[in-house]
């Protein structure tokens, strides 16, 4: 087994024993792991520290057995230069890797692969076989030194041997690569293989029809059109809140940081604050599915309430993040109606709990005291063992570093055995666990995703990347149904178009009307 201090981190390694030492990396952090997918404080594009590789196929060709390569990989070097020359790639070879990777298990797939001496440079090599690469700049970096670069001349047989030398990697960087290696496997075997038979509009609908189970996840996206900001996006949340000097944007949502100092988080939370008694055409699609009797469940993790203001049931409806919907106090959790509390949210105020407040005047006098002459100068010890959020009042949203409601973790579990289409809409699938919803429904099960932007870490079937609102308007069209929302009558005869851009993805446009000539108006 390949160890720090074990010489085959030095020299040219046998197959097992980077298998060995791969099986013996991913083990280190796997509980650290669970322990964040169940508390929800996961973003899956940020778990593994390798990305997608630009030539990485994109799964959506035939499933077919997965062909067994002709011969093992043989990487080259140049006897001249002394950096080594990979094989090219194609995005059939990425799929065909993944495939045999997933059928028939990981020793049959090193078997057939890898040689059975090499050094590191193979180990990197199969990251990018199977779609991925590297993270960490450094490490690439190091890398890429070794490689002879794409636009060199050929060095020709006489100068190039396949023979495995010393590794030409310290061994630090070697057990950097083996942990990467085994993170873009389980990234591969924990990831669905799309469905040959469904990547057209006309099969979405189809199924519409006759699916009885319809679990839809939504995000942020399914928002925007209220005017009402998304997360991640150039334009999202997140940058409108750089000014406030934290490490992270999303320590906004850190429940350390809110019992730290709860004013952070109400100097900004108007942002997010929900409009009264609005929902978009998009909400109104799914409680649509609702009154027909398809919809098993709308997990959204979303905090505005849109899903209840548009007539969603409260048990069809599983607010994965929490909501504004309550509020409690952080000392004595007594909870009221958050709609109490909006107005301090619009004046950036914090909310205070009637039952707490007495004693927290005691704990933090304020200027109008002083100025009254009321002595109320807490001890020294008090201040430092009183947290400022005592006897705050918090909304009911979850936190990072908070468990998720228990809802979520009954339902889900029956949800995903009865559920029949997984229609995902408006959001990036970046925090577990409710990203990984779209790993644990059956593989038979159609998955689509209707989204402004693709969501490459993820494998639908079908993408349809356009606004939430005129998708689900030219699907509501094709099925000749009419979704409940003032909106519907502009909605209905507007025209859609939806260009093909690669086997099951679309780009869906509203059609842009000529402007009418004076004769016409």
């Amino acid at each position: 087994m390949i160890s720090l201090a074990s010489p085959a981190a030095e020299s040219g390694a046998t197959k097992r024993e980077f298998k060995d030492a791969a099986d013996a990396a991913s083990s280190v952090g796997a509980d650290s792991a669970k322990r964040q997918r169940r508390e929800g404080t996961v973003d899956p594009s940020e778990e593994s520290d390798v990305t997608i590789h630009p030539g990485a196929d994109d799964g959506s060709h035939p499933r077919e057995l997965p062909q067994t390569p002709a011969h093992q990989v043989r990487i080259a070097r140049n006897l001249e230069t002394n950096k080594y020359i990979y094989p090219p790639i194609t995005s059939a070879q990425t799929t065909n890797a993944k495939m045999y990777l997933k059928h028939y298990g990981l020793q049959k797939f090193l078997d057939a692969f890898l040689p059975q001496e090499l050094n590191s440079m193979y180990i990197h090599f199969l990251i990018r076989l199977l779609g991925f690469e590297v993270k960490d700049p450094e490490l690439l970096e190091k890398v890429s030194e070794l490689l002879e670069p794409a636009d060199a001349a050929d060095p020709g047989e006489s100068n190039i041997t396949y023979v495995s030398n010393d590794d030409p990697l310290e061994k630090r960087s070697v057990v950097r690569l083996i942990k990467d290696l085994q993170k873009a496997i389980n990234k591969v075997l924990s990831t669905r293989v799309r469905l040959t038979s469904f990547y057209t509009v006309d099969h979405f609908t189809e199924r519409l029809k006759t699916a009885k189970n319809i679990l839809v996840l939504t995000g942020a996206g399914v928002s925007t059109s209220l005017g009402i900001p998304d997360f991640r996006s150039s334009q999202g949340f997140y940058s409108r809140v750089k000014h406030l000097g934290l490490d992270d944007p999303q320590d906004v949502f850190n429940l350390d940081i809110f019992m730290q100092d709860p004013s952070i988080f109400y100097n900004i939370a108007h942002m997010v604050l929900p409009p009264d008694n609005i929902y978009s055409p998009l909400h109104s699609f799914i409680k649509m599915l609702q009154d027909k009797g398809k919809l098993l469940r709308n997990y959204t993790q979303n905090i505005d309430n849109l899903e209840s203001y548009a007539g969603v049931d409260a048990d069809k409806l599983v607010q994965c993040h929490g909501s504004f919907a309550t509020a409690s106090c952080t000392t004595c959790h007594w909870q009221m109606p958050g709609s109490h509390i909006f107005e301090n949210i619009r004046k950036m105020e914090l909310p205070l709990c009637p039952y707490c407040y007495q004693k927290r005047r005691e704990y933090f006098p304020t200027v109008t005291d002083a100025n009254r002459g009321v002595d109320r100068r807490p001890s020294p010890y008090i201040n430092a063992t009183v947290p400022k959020s005592y006897g705050v009042l918090k909304p009911d949203i979850t936190f990072f570093g908070e468990a998720l409601p228990s809802k979520f973790h009954k339902t889900i579990r029956k949800d995903i055995t009865k559920c029949d289409l997984l229609i995902c809409i408006g959001t990036s699938l970046k925090v577990a666990p409710v990203s990984e919803i779209v790993n644990m429904i059956p593989a038979h099960v159609p998955q689509i995703l209707i989204n402004r932007d693709p969501v490459n870490h993820a494998e639908f079937d079908l993408n349809l990347l356009g606004y939430c609102d005129d998708v689900a308007a030219l699907v509501a069209q094709k099925c000749d149904w009419d979704i409940p929302h003032k909106k519907w009558a502009e909605l209905k005869d507007k025209k859609f178009n939806y260009e093909e851009l690669d086997k099951g993805t679309y780009q869906v446009r509203a059609e842009v009307e000529p402007e009418r000539t004076e004769e016409e108006k």
